[in-house]
């Protein structure tokens, strides 16, 4: 009879989190953010420098589904040893396989990625994220770095059918300027993927001052902004590329719109169509 493999330290960290105590979420937020600590360090050191007792990492590895906390420190290294040190490091392993076939690879890695996102996504969460959305006075969205295409694009997707959208720090709408007037009605989604951008952190931070509900969208636990976020979702990103894939993300800010479209009802049906009749009145599109 064949073992089952060990969780993936991340994957289990994500699907386990709203369970845990708040000391073992204090252990997991240090294993997230300190895996070569973990890896190559003593128990006893690593609960001296995170403040949480070596019971409770025992406890932690249990709840994550390890048998215990010497085999969740071997995935540990192993996972360490499949990833790449930096992007430097992935982009010359593309070269060393420029003879081997990309596309299926990255697809295969994209797929595992977008599975894993329906597999491991709390529906609940995500129910609550949708009214709380669909309820908010404005909805402010921040993307930096590689990100900011990202918020462009979930923005887009929603001011089809809802006004309310802005991207903060784009097209005119200063970072500062689209988080001074939040308030406890108002909600802010944060899309931030390694290496994180300090003005996103910040943003979380000042919107959670103002009473806004913060919705945070990262791929690990370890992002400094999460413990300002009311609601987040991790996706996975592994891929052969020499960077980060977003494909879950997309798959996942697809969803949320589209489940906003789904509540809003016949107001943004009407919407819709009046921006697709001003977008032809403006030759914004091509009839074809």
């Amino acid at each position: 009879m064949t073992s089952t493999p060990p969780p993936q330290i991340r994957a289990a960290i994500s699907a386990n989190y709203a369970d845990l105590s708040d000391t073992l979420r204090t252990a997991a937020d240090y294993l997230a953010d300190n895996q070569l600590e973990i890896a190559t360090r003593s128990l006893r050191a690593i609960a001296a420098a995170s403040g949480v007792s070596p019971a409770s990492y025992t406890r932690l590895a249990r709840a994550l589904g390890f048998s215990d906390y010497e085999t969740l420190r071997e995935q540990a290294r192993l996972e360490l040893s499949q990833r790449g040190s930096s992007f430097q490091d992935k982009a010359r392993q593309l070269q060393n396989e420029a003879d081997l076939p990309l596309l299926p690879r990255q697809a295969a890695a994209c797929a595992d990625n977008i599975k894993a996102l329906a597999d491991d996504i709390d529906q609940d969460t995500l129910e609550r994220v949708v009214e709380c959305l669909s309820k908010a006075r404005k909805k402010v969205v921040v993307g930096s770095l590689a990100s900011a295409g990202f918020a462009d694009y979930f923005a887009y997707l929603a001011n089809w059918f809802d006004d309310r959208w802005i991207v903060a720090g784009r097209n005119g709408a200063s970072l500062g300027g689209s988080l001074a007037s939040l308030t406890s009605d108002d909600c802010i989604v944060i899309v931030s993927k390694h290496p994180y951008a300090h003005r996103s952190v910040r943003a979380a931070e000042l919107a959670a001052e103002n009473g806004a509900k913060v919705i945070v969208l990262t791929d690990s636990h370890a992002f400094p902004g999460l413990q300002f976020a009311d609601f987040h979702f991790i996706q996975r990103t592994e891929s052969p590329h020499f960077f980060s894939s977003y494909a879950a993300t997309l798959v996942l800010i697809e969803t949320i719109t589209g489940m906003l479209v789904a509540r809003a009802g016949s107001e943004a049906e009407a919407r819709i169509q009046n921006v697709d009749k001003h977008n032809r009145l403006l030759d914004e599109l091509e009839n074809v």
